[in-house]
Order: C-alpha cells, then sequence, then structure tokens
C-alpha cells in the first residue's frame, strides 16, 4: 500500500472531525458563508476542504460518485482506506465530488422522492476560488440576501423550484467550503 493511501486522514480524528463537521453544519445553516475546515491532506485533485468533508460524511454506507480527474486510483485508494465508502455511479449515490463540468448535467442525480426527499444527493464542488460576490441568495439562515461566486446560476435557481426535492451542494476551493442547500433561492 502507498504512503499517500495510509496518509492524509485526520491526525486527531475525534477532535478534527468534529471541528470539519461543525463548519460544514455551519455552511449549511448559514448559505452562502464561506468557511475554514482543514485536518486532511488527501492526494490530488481533492482540495483540503473537500478531503475533510469526505472524512467527515462518508463511512461504509455511504456510496460515493467520483467524476473527471478526481476517479483516480489515488483517490479511490485514499477513500478507501480513511472512510470504507464504496464509490459507485452517479445514478446510486450520496455524495459526488468533482468539478463542475465533470458533475453536469445534473439530471442523473437523485433528487429524492415526494416519500423521501432526504434521499438526495449532495454534490462537493471543487471551484478555482470561492467568494462572497455573484448570485444573490435568499432564504432560511440568510438574514436578508447573501452573495457567492456560483458555476451556473441558472442551473441552481431551477434546483431550488423543486424543493422538497433538488440537490444540495457544497462548494470547495483549497480550506475553504460554502453551502448551497436546496431551500436557498438563487437570482
Amino acid at each position: 500500500m502507498q504512503a499517500e493511501t495510509l496518509s492524509g486522514g485526520f491526525a486527531d480524528p475525534a477532535v478534527q472531525s468534529a471541528q470539519a463537521f461543525r463548519s460544514v453544519m455551519e455552511a449549511m445553516a448559514r448559505p452562502g458563508t464561506i468557511q475554514d475546515i482543514g485536518g486532511a491532506e488527501p492526494p490530488a485533485p481533492l482540495s483540503k476542504a473537500a478531503g475533510a468533508v469526505l472524512l467527515t460524511l462518508c463511512d461504509t454506507e455511504t456510496p460515493v460518485y467520483l467524476a473527471g480527474k478526481a476517479d483516480c486510483d489515488a483517490v479511490r485508494a485514499w477513500l478507501a482506506f480513511h472512510t470504507g465508502a464504496p464509490v459507485t455511479g452517479s445514478s446510486h449515490c450520496m455524495f459526488a465530488v468533482g468539478c463542475w463540468e465533470t458533475l453536469t448535467p445534473l439530471s442523473g442525480y437523485s433528487i429524492g422522492t415526494p416519500e423521501y426527499p432526504d434521499r438526495s444527493v449532495t454534490l462537493i464542488v471543487e471551484c478555482p476560488e470561492l467568494v462572497a460576490s455573484g448570485a444573490t441568495l435568499k432564504g432560511p439562515g440568510i438574514k436578508e440576501t447573501a452573495h457567492l461566486s456560483l458555476p451556473d446560476k441558472e442551473v441552481l435557481r431551477v434546483n431550488s423550484t423543486l424543493f422538497p426535492l433538488g440537490l444540495d451542494f457544497i462548494f470547495t476551493s483549497g480550506n475553504r467550503l460554502a453551502a448551497l442547500p436546496r431551500t436557498t433561492e438563487v437570482s
């Protein structure tokens, strides 16, 4: 087994996973806010933020779809060793990871059902940068409005109209993340 596979997990799993979980929950509760997250050193091309999210939210019962360059031997081995999460196709996953271009079109992901809206996919979208400007966000967790650089405002606007169904998004860049739950209106 290569050293890259064995390394890169949380050095202090109890503390770092709790801190990472809090960052993810803060981002989901306050859409458009940019949170710092750390502790993971995943193999390229994953960012530290994407690695920390995967370490925190995935386990042996969490199928993950790796899109584009994220679907490589190094990432597969790292994910398997540190989380045990099975890698699967886009139609059977709970999380999908990659850049926007490799994750779209979104029609291949489960948006849940009226009986089980929680059975939708969360996309972890790797971005070149995250900035608090661009699209205007409104909805639960946002006092008036928030702003976030988004890869495709129109597609994300349509996703929010599907509520209570729809996809949730975690945007990652370096050691930062921001979230866009399906409850957030995009304009």
